[in-house]
C-alpha cells in the first residue's frame, strides 16, 4: 500500500502502530467534511482537525513516544537548556520566531532592529536578540555540505536571493560581501555570522531535526538515526540545538523578550 507524506511524517514523529497511520487519512477527510462549514481558515482547520484525528486514533499513541523521544533522544544530553537564556540581559529585548524560509525577512528585522535601536541611543550590546529556527526553516542552521547534500533547497522551499532557484547551499551563512543590497538602504550585514557578531543568539529545534532527518531518512532508504547525526554536525558554529522551537520561544519571552513573527 502507498504511503502518503503525512503518513511517513506522522510515523517517523510518533512511531505510531501501521494500522493506526493507515487510519489517518480517512479520520481527518471526515473531520474536514463535518467542520467544512465551521471553520474558513485553511490552516488552523488543518491543525485543529489534525489535532481532532489524533484524539480519535488515541492519545495515547501519540503522546508515549514523543515523551520518549524528548526525554531520551534530545542531542544535549545532561545540559540543561535553560542556562542558554541567560545571555538575555539586554534594556531592549526581542525574539524572532522563524517556522519557515521567508526571504530575507527573518535575518534583516534582527538587523533593523539593532541598527534603529542604535540610531534612538541603545548600543547593540545593550539589546538581546534571539532568532529561533524551526520547522521548515532548520535549513539555516546548518552549514552549504548539508543543502547540497540533501536538497534543502527543494526540501525546505528555500530559494537562493540571487537565483531565485532552490538554493544549493546556505545563502545566509558567511555571505559575500554585496549579496544583500536593499534598495533606498544599501548594502547590509545579515548574514547569521554576521549577526552573531552584533551579538544576536540563534537556535534550532531539536524536534524539527528528528522528524525532517527521520523524513529523508525513510525517503532514501537511510539509517535515521545515522542522518540526524549528520545534520546535527553539520550544524553551524554559535547555534545552539535547543528541545523545541516553541520551548525556546516560551523561554525567551520569560525572560522578557518581545515576540516577533518572521516567517
Amino acid at each position: 500500500m502507498r504511503i502518503s507524506s503525512l503518513q511517513i511524517c506522522l510515523r517517523v514523529f510518533f512511531r505510531i502502530i501501521p494500522d493506526e497511520v493507515e487510519n489517518i487519512p480517512l479520520i481527518i477527510k471526515n473531520l474536514f467534511m463535518k467542520n467544512e462549514n465551521v471553520e474558513t481558515n485553511p490552516r488552523r482547520q488543518f491543525l485543529g482537525t489534525l489535532a481532532s484525528g489524533a484524539a480519535a486514533v488515541g492519545l495515547s499513541a501519540f503522546m508515549t513516544p514523543l515523551s520518549s523521544h524528548a526525554e531520551n533522544n534530545f542531542v544535549n544530553g545532561p545540559e540543561d537548556p535553560d542556562e542558554w537564556f541567560k545571555q538575555i540581559k539586554g534594556k531592549h529585548r526581542i525574539v524572532f520566531d522563524v517556522p519557515n524560509p521567508n526571504e530575507i525577512f527573518p535575518f534583516a528585522w534582527p538587523r533593523i532592529f539593532l541598527v534603529t535601536n542604535a540610531a534612538t541611543g541603545t548600543a547593540e550590546k545593550d539589546c538581546s536578540v534571539v532568532v529561533v529556527l524551526r520547522h521548515t526553516a532548520i535549513a539555516y542552521a546548518m552549514e552549504d555540505r548539508l543543502w547540497s547534500k540533501y536538497n534543502f533547497g527543494e526540501l525546505f522551499k528555500a530559494d537562493d536571493p540571487k537565483t531565485k532557484k532552490p538554493s544549493t547551499r546556505n545563502p545566509f551563512w558567511k555571505p559575500k560581501q554585496g549579496d544583500f543590497n536593499i534598495p533606498g538602504v544599501g548594502v547590509v550585514p545579515i548574514g547569521i555570522n554576521e549577526l552573531q557578531d552584533s551579538g544576536v543568539a540563534f537556535c534550532a529545534c531539536d524536534m524539527a531535526l528528528t522528524v525532517y532527518s527521520g523524513v529523508v531518512a525513510q525517503s532514501m532508504n537511510l539509517d535515521a538515526a545515522e542522518v540526524k547525526k549528520d545534520w546535527v554536525s553539520g550544524v553551524l558554529p554559535g547555534i545552539k540545538v535547543l528541545p523545541a522551537g516553541i520551548w525556546a520561544i516560551n523561554r525567551a519571552q520569560e525572560k522578557g523578550c518581545s515576540y516577533c513573527y518572521a516567517g
